[in-house]
Parts: structure tokens; C-alpha cells; sequence
């Protein structure tokens, strides 16, 4: 039996059973992406579906569907929308993301949002368990093979949001172009002031010109060591 809790006083249902627990890279992720006018989403590994609740909660005019690698992930996907009465603004499709043109048709989404495992399978460290080595490691996908799932599914002007490893930024800028999706906004998240960056924000556009924004860092805590106005503003405490 799923065990649901509200993710802030009113705020959506959702239940950590069949995955993890939730994270902030997802929370931060969703914040970060502004829906804007965007019909049809999709959530590349979508794991138990936090980004795509957390989107149809930013808008109304959304659509999302979640790719899910897992069986036992997708199931608890599709019963937190269920739990939300979501079912008919979303989906979830149990499927491989490097088979994405045997599961969808090109140009499908306005937008594309990832939280993908940051770890290339020659390094970081892996946990044994098969379902955490998938979500650390990118044995079941890389990142050249998001990227091109992702610029194969967004139609021309459509973007694809996702949270990555700041040493990484030069690989994923370096794979977003290659499969001609232009990155456009970066945000890099720190844990207080004075502190390196921890995560990066990153939104590209398909078919986009050159031009990076850059904004200001996201800081988790303050001088004081206690959290931030904007982190609580995120979570809704």
C-alpha cells in the first residue's frame, strides 16, 4: 500500500514507495524550469514522477509524460498522478530512452526535462544495488544518449531543461550542440555564499542561436548557516 504525503501543506500527493527518497535536484529542477506556453512535456527517466507532478503543478495548459526505465518506478509514477487525479494531463511509458524513435514520434514535445545520473560508469562511485547504479551511473544511458533523445523528441523552438554536475558542463554544452540544441540559461546552485557549485541548471533550446544567460547562483543557505529565503520559498516553508 503506497504511504502518500504532501509535498508542502496543500501541495501535491506523492508517495516514495517503488524509488527514492525525494531529492533536491528534481525540486530545484522544476523551480527552474518555466513551463511558459508549453503543451506537451516529457520527463526523460522520470523515476517515480516528482518532476513531472511538480510541473503540472507550475501549469495548468501542461501535458507531461514520463519515460521510466523501471517497471516497479513507473508503477508508483503513475499511481502518484493517480493519487493527484492527474491521469489525464499525464502518462507514464515504460521504455528505454535510447529507444526513443521506437516509442515516439519526432518533434512530439515543446519540452524536455531530465535529472539524469551525473556519473559516467568509469567513474564516480556506484552503488551495488541494481536500481541506485542505474540512477548514479549512466551504464542504461549516457549523456550523448539523452541528449539525442531529447533533440529528437522537441520540436524546432522546443527546450530541454535539466540538472547536472558542474564539472560536466563543458561535456553536456559540448553534447546539447552537437545534436542541435543551444544552451541558453544556466543557473549554478551553491551550498551558501563563498561556497563552489554543486549542481547546474541548464536550459537549451533546439534550433536556438548562440547566446548563454547566465543568472545569479542559487544559494541553499545564507552567511548564517540557516536556509535560504529561496530555498524556502522552493519547498513552500
Amino acid at each position: 500500500m503506497n504511504d502518500f504525503c504532501e509535498l508542502w501543506p496543500g501541495g501535491p500527493l506523492f508517495a516514495r514507495q517503488g524509488g527514492f527518497p525525494l531529492g533536491t535536484d528534481s525540486v530545484l529542477l522544476a523551480d527552474f524550469i518555466a513551463p511558459g506556453s508549453a503543451k506537451r512535456g516529457v520527463d526523460l527517466g522520470c523515476g517515480t514522477g516528482v518532476l513531472s507532478l511538480l510541473l503540472l503543478e507550475k501549469s495548468e495548459k501542461l501535458h507531461m509524460t514520463g519515460l521510466e526505465l523501471r517497471s516497479e518506478a513507473a508503477a508508483a509514477a503513475r499511481a502518484n498522478l493517480a493519487a493527484n487525479a492527474l491521469e489525464a494531463r499525464g502518462e507514464i511509458v515504460c521504455g528505454d530512452i535510447r529507444a526513443v524513435r521506437t516509442l515516439f514520434r519526432s518533434g512530439s514535445f515543446d519540452l524536455a526535462a531530465a535529472n539524469p545520473p551525473y556519473f559516467p560508469t568509469e567513474r564516480g562511485a556506484v552503488a551495488p544495488e541494481d536500481a541506485r547504479a542505474a540512477a548514479r551511473s549512466e551504464r542504461c544511458c549516457t549523456l550523448e544518449e539523452l541528449c539525442a533523445a531529447a533533440a529528437f523528441l522537441l520540436r524546432t523552438g522546443g527546450r530541454f531543461c535539466l540538472v547536472h554536475r558542474p564539472e560536466r558542463l563543458s561535456e553536456v554544452f559540448v553534447c546539447l550542440h552537437g545534436h542541435g540544441v543551444e544552451p541558453k540559461r544556466l543557473r549554478l546552485v551553491c551550498a551558501g555564499p563563498g561556497r563552489a557549485p554543486s549542481l547546474a541548471l541548464i536550459e537549451g533550446r533546439r534550433g536556438g542561436g548562440a547566446g548563454l544567460s547566465i543568472e545569479p547562483p542559487l544559494l541553499l543557505r545564507g552567511a548564517d548557516g540557516n536556509e535560504s529565503e529561496e530555498l524556502r520559498r522552493i519547498y513552500r516553508r
